[in-house]
């Protein structure tokens, strides 16, 4: 495994379209051959971001740097950045070679060397040979990799994918993301990769930035943002969640006592559970408890009524129907048929509970 590219950082970014913000002042660093993915619903300014990155927008206040230079002002041209964008923007009447060597054949390169590089970025993507196809004869998922392989030609010292996978079917999805993931461990290069689609997030990143309103709600590794999450976005974002609303009615040392009037319990929980040690009085909060986290317990507090059970193969989710009224998600593994109006007995996992500030 090696590293390939360079550092990037934001000091301060904004973006303004007017009296809209798109990007409020934001600092970030990407390691040298980090895998960050920016993961936010429409309009969180993900795509904003990457194309200050880029070059195709300039910010409205703030510096960016690749590597030790100053890049805030250099037109995309100058920024050595390979780009992927969700519809591919391939040429259509180019062949595959000729798609890939675009970026190499306008910073007038060698033939020879052409010639090299592009033969060996398509093997590099598995379509050695493919070089005197045309697109149109090509799959979705091998006009995919023609993309990546036109962006990875160049060299770059950062790789930006724009919601690459967005038009391919979900198998096929996710072949390309174990591709894409195989081939960054390989050579590991800086990249930043925008998606919406959380399992995606959770299959490629290093490290995951959560977005939302032109702000980076929280960055981390997948598995910092599953179990602790910072607020309610965050955790209803990053895999399955069912939050209630609670009330903190206690705090002595290490210990926090939660009332929780979904559940009819006040809650005992190590201030570790919580996300900030303090001021959580004055906050709105909610209760995380994740579907997986729940189990079906003859002897436990919670009795509920199966509202419904859908068959995931290996594993059933069911939507259990609480007696103040409120509903959870439960997952567990399809090991007895439990069908729709049957009650049961729940308890939960204590040591995966945690408290967030409502977001």
């Amino acid at each position: 495994m090696t590293d390939s590219g360079l550092p990037l950082r934001f000091r301060g970014a904004t973006k303004h379209y007017g009296s809209q913000i798109a990007l409020h002042p934001t600092d970030l660093e990407v390691a040298a051959g980090e895998f960050l993915t920016l993961l936010g619903p429409s309009g969180s300014g993900k795509t904003t971001l990457l194309n200050l990155i880029a070059g195709y927008l300039a910010p409205t206040d703030g510096k960016l740097y690749i590597g030790d230079r100053e890049v805030t002002n250099l037109p995309a041209r100058s920024r050595n950045i390979g780009m992927v964008f969700q519809n591919y923007a391939l040429f259509p009447h180019m062949t595959v070679a000729e798609n890939v060597a675009y970026g190499l054949t306008v910073r007038r390169r060698p033939k020879d060397e052409i010639a090299r590089r592009v033969d060996a970025a398509l093997a590099m993507v598995e379509l050695a040979g493919y070089g005197n196809r045309a697109i149109q004869q090509l799959s979705g998922g091998q006009q995919q990799r023609v993309a990546l392989a036109r962006a990875l030609v160049i060299e770059p010292d950062v790789l930006l994918m724009d919601e690459p996978l967005g038009a391919l079917d979900r198998q096929l999805r996710r072949n390309v993301q174990l591709e894409l993931r195989r081939r960054h461990e390989e050579r590991r290069r800086t990249t930043l990769y925008v998606t919406h689609d959380q399992e995606e997030a959770l299959i490629l990143s290093d490290r995951v930035a959560v977005m939302r309103a032109g702000r980076i709600e929280q960055i981390g590794p997948v598995t910092e943002l599953y179990r602790n999450p910072v607020n309610s976005f965050v955790a209803s974002f990053i895999g399955e969640s069912n939050l209630l609303p609670a009330r903190l009615v206690g705090q002595d040392g290490a210990e926090m006592r939660i009332e929780v009037a979904a559940l009819r319990h006040t809650l005992t929980l190590p201030v570790t559970a919580a996300p900030m040690k303090a001021g959580l009085a004055d906050l709105p909060l909610q209760v995380l408890l994740r579907p997986e986290h729940l189990v079906l317990d003859d002897a436990g507090p919670l009795t509920a009524r199966v509202e419904e059970a859908v068959y995931l193969g290996e594993l059933t989710a069911l939507r259990l129907r609480l007696d103040s009224g409120a509903d959870l998600w439960l997952r567990r593994l399809t090991d007895r048929q439990i069908s729709r109006g049957q009650e049961l007995r729940v308890n939960w996992q204590a040591e995966h509970v945690r408290l967030v500030p409502q977001a």
